[in-house]
């Protein structure tokens, strides 16, 4: 089933107007025919099931049957991500948005390997955000989650702290208790910040940072690659948050 995302302005009475590249997309490249069903999502936060009741290349109309179920998580989760080389970003964005991220925030750290000058910055948060879109359509999920500007390590800190619960995987943190204890306190809060470090690691003075407002926990004793440490605590994070709503 096909997912689209729509402004309510696109509504009129029962029938959704698709218009655009989604209407070209649905068109052209899926070749969508009248009776199909496809979710619609709307930037109010309803969703929908609509059958297709007339398909050109500038426009889909779709009439709505029935009010679709939400996707998304009780808590705002912000993943706060080093910018690690390679395409490891574009994976961390498409898993971390199947498992229900709200914002993802790029952010400078000491040790990152990657050094981005602006034009580059703008280029590659264009790329991300086109991933999250992509990713948000194949997960059914009800929002496209927003891929930030760059920030520094300083910016990054000063946006998390406002959040109910701040954890930051170190892998120098000993014992999983602090994981736990973490992970219990999931449901009650609203927004959530999980801030992952470099190839490199976090440098000394970034956890001393850190540590007025955020939570250092562990992910296990194996040192991860942060691909994977943003892929385990989202997952975590998720889990607890679904087991307890």
């Amino acid at each position: 089933m096909q997912q689209v995302f729509i402004d309510e302005g696109n509504i009129k009475q029962d029938e959704v107007l698709i218009t655009g590249q989604d209407a070209h997309h649905l068109a052209k490249v899926i070749r969508i025919r009248v009776g199909e069903v496809i979710r619609v999502s709307v930037a109010t936060g309803k969703n929908y099931y609509a059958t297709v009741s007339s398909v050109t290349q500038d426009m889909v109309i779709a009439k709505m049957t029935e009010e679709a179920g939400d996707t998304e998580l009780s808590q705002k989760i912000y993943l706060f991500q080093a910018l690690p080389k390679g395409s490891r970003m574009e994976t961390i964005i498409e898993k971390c948005v199947e498992l229900g991220v709200y914002e993802i925030i790029p952010v400078e750290m000491k040790y990152c390997v990657v050094k981005l000058d602006d034009k580059k910055k703008a280029n590659k948060v264009k790329r991300y955000q086109t991933i999250a879109e992509t990713a948000a359509r194949q997960s059914k999920r009800s929002i496209i989650p927003q891929v930030h500007e760059v920030m520094s390590y300083d910016e990054a800190l000063e946006y998390a702290k406002d959040c109910d619960l701040f954890l930051l995987p170190y892998e120098n943190k000993e014992g999983m208790k602090p994981t736990k204890d973490a992970l219990e306190r999931v449901a009650a809060a609203s927004s959530i910040a999980i801030m992952i470090g470099p190839e490199g690691g976090f440098a000394e003075e970034e956890i001393k940072k850190a540590s007025g407002s955020a939570e250092l926990i562990s992910l296990g004793g194996r040192i991860l690659r942060t691909d994977t440490a943003a892929i385990t605590a989202l997952g975590a994070v998720m889990l607890s948050a679904e087991m307890n709503a």
